[in-house]
């Protein structure tokens, strides 16, 4: 039977039910599955032709590799092995004729290399084998078994990044130690002891770069590390500190999420999607104790929700197979990493599958909401994290994240604001504006082409009520950031020095252009603004400096990640060398926070030093920025 086109069953699946999540989870790897067996070459998926800066033949195995993330919970259950017999036939062959040197299939097709991304693949295998041991591994002639284990040992013959790849080391030696060879408890002790190292605090650590504090933290140390705990049992110290630390997580990561079940999209490796829900699935997996004031069916729930969210994405091709992208496909926006069947890493979510009928969480009621912070600073992923009334909307307020090494790290680390309604864009090029598609960031050039946003702060604060950041484009150039959510509005106030003419444009949230009706500019009597209407909300900007001029831009089409076309609200000036200070309110309303009568209400705004004081609705706000007097000159 032909899978339905688009996977849009996927759409209407209530997952409420454990045959409700088998059957989600056999909609997605039905169409790999399908393709996997036509092509009929073991141990290897491929979905298209496009690069990655690994070789062609290690882009179809890593295919391969990362649907085991969403077959090994399939077939630790005997019955779904009798049900899908074939793939499993499939699955266990290539995975024998993998792992023989012998074979024309061997994977690798030789000895591998330091940092070779094999490497990360070997999770997956770790996994499916403490997944299906009593049916796969305790079925292996001796030398099946032996091969498969020195297949596996090449992880400990060389190099490998001191990041989140430690941790794929990690599982493997685990099940070394499972099977008998305690002595590679040694290399776990090792690799823990550097990973310790990159520990901050409220279960968050850096992925091997101080400064990039990421999504790889929920879903690579968080994850992995409890894969470990419930897989090894190891019941011991680090065992404790694992947990400890997944506890304290809890509280910190769920505020990275929204009622309507979005994540908060930010950093590098979208392309992984519904990953972002993976830490939820791992705590249920190894039985995490909850911080007081959530439960179980808090867990349920925020995991669940977001794959209800992700589902209803348009994100699948016509054939049902899951390409590079994010909420469409989209390989603008991919990291170099990012190879056609990447995308599956996200199967790693499903692990819950793998917890037997009886598990408290198959039992626990799934919560009917969940109930967000308004505001929570987060000193060590760089942010202040705030909400909308009702929770469906979430935007994290950054500063001082830099990543210098993956593609568009400005646009996904280093703008002023991230919405998980109003998603981020990265550039097509940086010549034009509307190339740039330079949403919640500030854009310079020296003339009316080329342009840059900030790419590395030399300075950075984060307060409970603004994030202070400081940028210098060139060295005679100085722009200092001061930044005040004021949910649904923000408020921004910069100063700048240069000794050279500048132009600049500063751009709003974008929001999505698709011809609706009611995607249209809103026009109001409020001096010096744009304002937008779309599907997803209200988006804008007022100029608060009347030097700038603005206007509701177009930029190229799929620069926006959730979008593949959009509206941007943008404001433009020229500036002559000297000292500077404007200040302007950005708009991302979800919730119509900002409407009465279906008009805007705009907050008053006034600045004496370095007192800004914010009059909205009923309520009035002092911020005291504690950075103006020394950045002032």
């Amino acid at each position: 039977m032909t899978p339905p086109l688009f996977n849009v069953q996927l759409k209407k699946n209530p997952l409420e039910t454990q045959a409700d999540m088998e059957k989600a989870l056999l909609d997605l790897l039905t169409p790999a599955m399908t393709v996997m067996l036509t092509e009929n070459r073991p141990g290897r998926f491929k979905l298209s032709s496009h690069g990655a800066v690994y070789t062609a033949d290690r882009t179809e195995i890593e295919g391969f590799m990362r649907l085991l993330w969403g077959l090994g919970p399939l077939f630790s259950q005997p019955r779904r092995i009798t049900e899908h017999f074939t793939w499993w036939e499939f699955v266990r062959t290539s995975i024998v004729i993998g792992t023989d040197p012998e074979s024309e299939w061997y994977w690798g097709q030789g000895p591998l290399q330091d940092y070779d991304q094999l490497f990360v693949e070997m999770g997956a295998l770790s996994a499916f084998l403490f997944e299906t041991e009593s049916s796969f591994w305790r079925h292996l002639t001796t030398k099946e078994q032996t091969q498969i284990l020195n297949w596996l040992a090449q992880i400990n013959q060389r190099v490998l990044p001191k990041t989140n790849w430690l941790l794929f080391r990690v599982m493997v030696n685990a099940w070394f130690v499972h099977v008998g060879q305690s002595d590679h408890q040694r290399q776990i002790d090792a690799d823990f002891a550097i990973t310790n190292g990159h520990y901050l605090d409220h279960g968050w650590s850096f992925d091997g770069y101080e400064n990039q504090i990421d999504n790889y933290i929920p879903f690579a140390y968080q994850f992995f590390t409890l894969l470990y705990v419930a897989f090894a049992q190891p019941q011991d110290a680090q065992e404790k500190l694992l947990r400890e630390r997944a506890t304290a997580f809890v509280k910190s990561y769920a505020n990275w999420f929204a009622a309507d079940g979005a994540g908060l999209p930010f950093g590098r490796s979208l392309d992984y999607r519904f990953a972002q829900g993976a830490f939820w699935a791992a705590c249920a997996f190894a039985h995490i104790a909850m911080p007081e004031g959530y439960a179980l069916g808090d867990v349920k729930h925020l995991l669940l929700n977001n794959l209800r969210w992700w589902f209803s994405q348009d994100m699948f091709q016509s054939d049902g197979l899951l390409p590079v992208g994010y909420a469409y496909p989209n390989m603008n926006f991919a990291e170099g990493y990012n190879a056609p069947a990447s995308a599956y890493w996200a199967l790693k979510t499903f692990i819950f599958m793998a917890l037997p009928a009886d598990d408290p969480f198959w039992q626990v009621r799934e919560a009917e909401r969940f109930q967000f912070e308004p505001v929570k600073r987060q000193p060590e992923p760089r942010m202040l994290v705030v909400h909308s009334r009702t929770g469906q909307e979430v935007q994290a307020f950054t500063a001082g994240q830099h990543s210098h090494e993956h593609a568009h790290g400005a646009a996904k680390y280093e703008k002023y604001v991230y919405s998980s309604s109003f998603a981020f864009s990265t550039p097509k090029g940086s010549t034009l504006l509307k190339q740039g598609a330079f949403d919640s960031t500030l854009a310079v050039s020296e003339s009316d082409e080329f342009w840059r946003t900030a790419f590395h702060y030399t300075d950075w604060q984060i307060h409970d009520d603004y994030v202070y950041s400081q940028w210098q484009p060139w060295p005679d150039v100085t722009i200092d950031n001061f930044v005040i959510p004021q949910m649904p509005w923000h408020v921004r106030v910069h100063h700048l020095y240069t000794a050279r003419t500048l132009h600049l444009a500063e751009g709003s949230f974008s929001a999505p252009d698709s011809g609706a009706a009611d995607e249209k500019e809103l026009i109001t009597d409020i001096p010096h603004s744009v304002f937008y209407t779309s599907r997803v909300g209200v988006v804008g900007l007022v100029a608060l400096t009347p030097v700038w001029a603005v206007e509701l831009s177009t930029p190229e089409p799929n620069t926006n990640i959730d979008f593949p076309k959009t509206r941007l609200p943008l404001q433009t000036a020229t500036l002559a060398p000297g000292e500077h200070t404007w200040m302007a309110l950005f708009l991302g309303d979800r919730e119509s926070e900002s409407m009465v009568n279906n008009q805007i209400i705009v907050p008053t705004v006034s600045q004496d030093g370095a007192q800004v004081t914010i009059q909205w609705s009923d309520q009035t706000r002092t911020i005291h920025l504690a950075e103006w007097s020394k950045e002032v000159r």
